[in-house]
């Protein structure tokens, strides 16, 4: 039975129903991770849990220590990994509380530490990244989704902005000229360390509101908060049902 890890994003600090068995707050060559690491069992099965942001929510996308993370779930066991995250909605089908599971990205970021392939090495590694999710783990998102009958897309190219400040009316422009569906800050470097440590990895994108200039006025956290509210159980039940099957 493959052992899933669980990055929560914005909203999901903690997993309800997780069930904890050990709290691991392991030392990485990479400093710590956002927080301990929760080892239990969700849905009946074995479970790896890590708040990307920290409990409570205190990091910013652009601090987040992306290699510690990965490090620590891949040497706590973790097989596969199924990354939450909030994002802001840029395709007109994509608004606030519809769920996504991306099938590209674009990196727009700058100035993360993005592989663990640097320094003093015996040869240079280039890993391929032509598709950056894994397609048996969006596979097994989708049906997920298509079983708690939500509403989804099972496309989406996720654009990953430097935060954490939100994006311009005229840089949401430009990334839907480039084609990206949806923003979030949070996409990379965490995929390209997932392929490098050999994990499977696959998104699961929760629209907490229209990217800038889709709808009339500012975007307010108020907004964001109650998408949150609402689409997270909608998030727990798919997870809970890719575990199970």
């Amino acid at each position: 039975m493959t052992v899933y890890a669980i990055i929560g994003g914005t909203g999901l600090t903690q997993l309800d129903g997780l069930s904890m068995k050990a709290l691991l707050h392991p030392d990485t060559p990479y400093g710590s991770p956002s927080a301990g690491i929760v080892q239990g069992e969700y849905a009946g099965q074995d479970v790896l849990f890590l708040a990307r942001h920290g409990h409570p929510h205190r990091i910013p996308p652009h601090q987040v220590n992306y290699r510690a993370n990965l490090w620590a779930l891949k040497h706590a066991g973790a097989q596969a990994v199924i990354a939450v995250n909030a994002v802001g909605g840029i395709h007109p089908a994509m608004g606030s509380g519809h769920l996504v599971v991306p099938h590209q990205l674009i990196d727009y970021s700058h100035g993360r530490i993005g592989t663990f392939f640097e320094g003093d090495l015996d040869h240079v590694t280039h890993i391929d990244f032509s598709h950056p999710y894994d397609d048996g783990l969006r596979a097994k998102l989708l049906a997920g989704l298509r079983a708690c009958d939500y509403p989804h897309s099972d496309f989406g190219v996720y654009a990953c902005t430097q935060g954490p400040r939100l994006e311009t009316v005229a840089e949401i422009a430009r990334l839907e000229r480039d084609g990206c569906d949806i923003v979030g800050m949070t996409g990379m470097p965490e995929a390209a360390l997932a392929r490098e440590l050999d994990l499977p990895y696959a998104c699961l994108s929760l629209v907490v509101n229209p990217a800038a200039g889709k709808s009339e006025g500012i975007i307010t956290m108020a907004e964001i908060e109650a998408a949150l509210d609402e689409g997270i159980g909608k998030v727990r039940d798919v997870l809970a049902h890719v575990l199970k099957h």
